[in-house]
């Protein structure tokens, strides 16, 4: 099923990913509109086919690769104390684990290297595995101001203080509502893996029985010095890993996460680097592995 959210929110990022600066508030309001007017003319006049207009609006705007979420799947938005969160769940037997995906840093800057107006990622990959994954209960768990209208949201969201106390702490509640009093597996992908490390050093009543983590982000001062990236300056950082059981899958081929560093960070027993990988591509025969 494709949900009418998914056509607003990918028209949007896709006329915000052409703007080579952060627009001002009145600007950013315009185009939603725009958006919003664009797919409710089209539902209005061919109501009855809109499924494949549906499909065909994504692809000509997402280049293709946009994802169609399984009908077993639910969209729902989390309000915590502080941000909105995204999230799609396939909650089918309430007394198993449920597996939790938390999204990457998404389309936090635009090819010129300036912060994008909207972070909503762009890539489908972690999407996809979540989509796939066979588990009872598994939900995929956008990054605040991703996929949402959200407010409270500002740049510094998805740039310097993407890993924010506050940042870290309205995850850690949506993630809670979740699962609720079950055990609970983490995967985080890219700056998901440092978020959901950090969710698990500070909240020990969250029963984590396993962290996996794909492409990830381990300590965010070492992997800016390792790409040459300014600091981020209003994030906290993982000094430490945490002692639960854990897995990182990184690729040798991947430009964003190197493999060298989070084997220096992580046990090399917990390190799978896998042959051809990239930061978002290659991870179809480890999905099993992950699934676990």
């Amino acid at each position: 099923m494709v949900h009418k959210k998914d056509i607003y929110v990918n028209f949007f990022n896709f006329i915000c990913s052409k703007i080579a600066y952060t627009p001002p508030p009145f600007v950013t309001a315009t185009l939603k509109r725009v958006a919003f007017s664009f797919v409710k003319n089209i539902e209005m006049k061919y109501n009855g086919r809109m499924k494949k207009i549906h499909l065909m609006v994504l692809c000509v705007l997402c280049g293709c690769q946009g994802v169609v979420v399984p009908e077993v799947f639910t969209y729902r938005e989390i309000q915590t104390n502080t941000y909105r969160l995204a999230s799609w769940q396939k909650i089918t037997d309430t007394t198993k684990p449920v597996r939790i995906y938390i999204e990457g840093d998404g389309h936090a800057f635009n090819h010129w290297g300036y912060p994008t107006a909207n972070p909503t990622p762009q890539s489908v990959f972690l999407r996809k595995i979540a989509f796939n994954d066979p588990n009872a209960n598994v939900v995929y768990l956008a990054r605040p101001c991703q996929y949402v209208d959200d407010q409270r949201c500002t740049v510094k969201d998805w740039t310097t203080g993407r890993f924010s106390q506050e940042i870290v702490d309205s995850t850690a509640l949506a993630i809670k509502e979740v699962a609720s009093a079950r055990p609970v597996v983490l995967v985080g992908y890219s700056g998901g893996a440092l978020l959901s490390g950090l969710i698990i050093k500070q909240n020990s009543t969250l029963h984590v029985t396993k962290w996996i983590t794909v492409a990830g982000v381990l300590n965010h001062k070492k992997w800016t010095e390792d790409l040459n990236l300014p600091p981020l300056k209003d994030s906290i950082d993982l000094d430490k890993l945490p002692t639960i059981p854990q897995l990182h899958l990184v690729g040798d081929k991947d430009k964003v996460v190197s493999y060298k560093l989070t084997k220096s960070l992580a046990n090399k027993k917990d390190v799978i680097v896998v042959p051809k990988a990239t930061h978002d591509c290659g991870y179809e025969e480890y999905y099993s592995i992950i699934y676990e």
